[in-house]
Order: C-alpha cells, then sequence, then structure tokens
C-alpha cells in the first residue's frame, strides 16, 4: 500500500526514525481540509507508547478536517547540520502515515496531556497547571502509526 523509498542508500532504519520522533519538538501535520484541499501546519507532538500525540482547540479547521477523514501524515526533521565553510545540510527526515481519533476518556486525555506538557515545560508543576486550566476546552489526538520512513537528505 505505501511505497518503498527511492533511494535506499537514503534511507534510515526504524530506530532512527524513532529517535528523531522522540527528541524533536515539532512537526507538520497534513490533512484534508476544506473543499477537499490539503491543509498542513505546524504543531508540537509526543511520541509516546508508539503513537504520536498532539493537543487542538475544541472547534476549528484541524478538528473539523480529521472527523471528516482520520487518514493523515506527519513529517519531523531534525534541527540538520551546516557543513563548515559550506552552504548547504544534512538533516535527517521522517514522514509518518497513519489515522487519528479524538481521544475522548478523560483519564486517557489527561495522561497524554501530561506527556505533552513535560516534553514542553521547564517543571511537571506548570504541565498540571496548564492542564487544569484548559483541559476542558481540549482536544488530545492520538495518531496511529500505520507507515514510517525517514530519510538522511544532503542538500548539496
Amino acid at each position: 500500500m505505501f511505497r518503498p523509498m527511492r533511494n535506499k542508500k537514503q534511507e534510515l532504519t526504524q530506530e532512527e526514525c524513532v529517535e528523531i520522533l522522540k527528541n524533536e519538538p515539532r512537526g507538520v501535520l497534513a490533512i484534508l481540509g476544506d473543499n477537499d484541499y490539503p491543509y498542513s501546519l505546524p504543531l508540537t507532538y509526543v511520541y509516546a507508547d508508539g503513537k504520536i500525540y498532539f493537543h487542538g482547540a475544541n472547534s476549528g479547521h484541524k478538528l473539523d478536517a480529521i472527523k471528516k477523514n482520520s487518514k493523515t501524515s506527519f513529517c519531523v526533521m531534525d534541527k540538520g547540520i551546516k557543513q563548515e565553510d559550506d552552504w548547504w545540510y544534512t538533516f535527517k527526515s521522517v514522514i509518518v502515515f497513519g489515522n487519528i481519533k479524538i481521544l475522548t476518556d478523560m483519564d486517557e486525555k489527561i495522561d497524554k496531556l501530561t506527556c505533552l506538557g513535560d516534553k514542553f515545560f521547564p517543571t511537571h508543576d506548570m504541565t498540571v497547571k496548564e492542564i487544569k486550566r484548559l483541559s476542558h476546552k481540549t482536544e488530545v489526538f492520538e495518531f496511529t502509526i500505520d507507515h514510517m520512513s525517514g530519510k538522511f537528505v544532503r542538500e548539496k
């Protein structure tokens, strides 16, 4: 169902892909938006339990698109390395394909929001405070990965 990578020499292992998903803070989600136009948006996320989790408002374009069609892709790139005395970078990227569902169980939502918050907030106490303040108007999305591939890119 998914195409194999054309240039196998640049292909990352599944383990390398997972490390990028665990360590990088942001990615770009691509969904089918209004009038079937592609809609891609940058977002923060956390990789936990083999899945990707992110949050959003309980109304809006992202939520409507996901409710309409759960199939999606998500792309993450590492920071890259600029070669000394040259213009080009090398970097690694990961693309995942899968399906998104909206979590409805409040305990599960709080657990995943805690994972997400602890990745970004300086303290766990700040995570707890923000969850208490905003959880009533926050959706939590679970991205189940059907296919994942990664690539080593040399811009030159």
